[in-house]
């Protein structure tokens, strides 16, 4: 038996507020929303997905967002990403350098950090 890799990583939400998800998720970092098999979308939230990419956004009715645990997001073009989430109000905070990559962090709209890492060459 093994863990073979990680299939999604699901964030909650408040209810009510997916379309400020998909603000952020698909409009800003350029995910694509798939919809939610039926038996599913009842509950709210909203997945967005590009081939291995799974981020799923759930609702929790006692919501409380992570500030600590997060999901780190490679990214292509780092600096054009921090450029388009200024330009929509976005706070970018940089962190301690890691070596290999540029990195920085930003919350979704429901205060759930995000790190958005893209190597360096070598």
């Amino acid at each position: 038996m093994e863990v073979l890799r990680i299939d999604h990583v699901q964030l909650a939400m408040p209810a009510g507020r997916e379309d400020e998800a998909r603000r952020f998720y698909r409009d800003l970092l350029g995910i694509p929303e798939r919809q939610k098999p039926p038996a599913l979308a009842r509950r709210g939230g909203v997945w967005f997905e590009r081939g291995d990419l799974k981020v799923h956004l759930g609702v929790d009715e006692k919501f409380v967002a992570a500030r600590k645990a997060h999901p780190a997001l490679i990214v292509a073009d780092l600096p054009a990403l921090i450029a388009r989430f200024k330009a929509a109000g976005i706070a970018v905070r940089d962190d301690e350098p890691l070596a290999g990559y540029l990195r920085v962090y930003v919350d979704d709209p429901f205060g759930n950090r995000l790190e958005l890492l893209e190597p360096t060459p070598t």
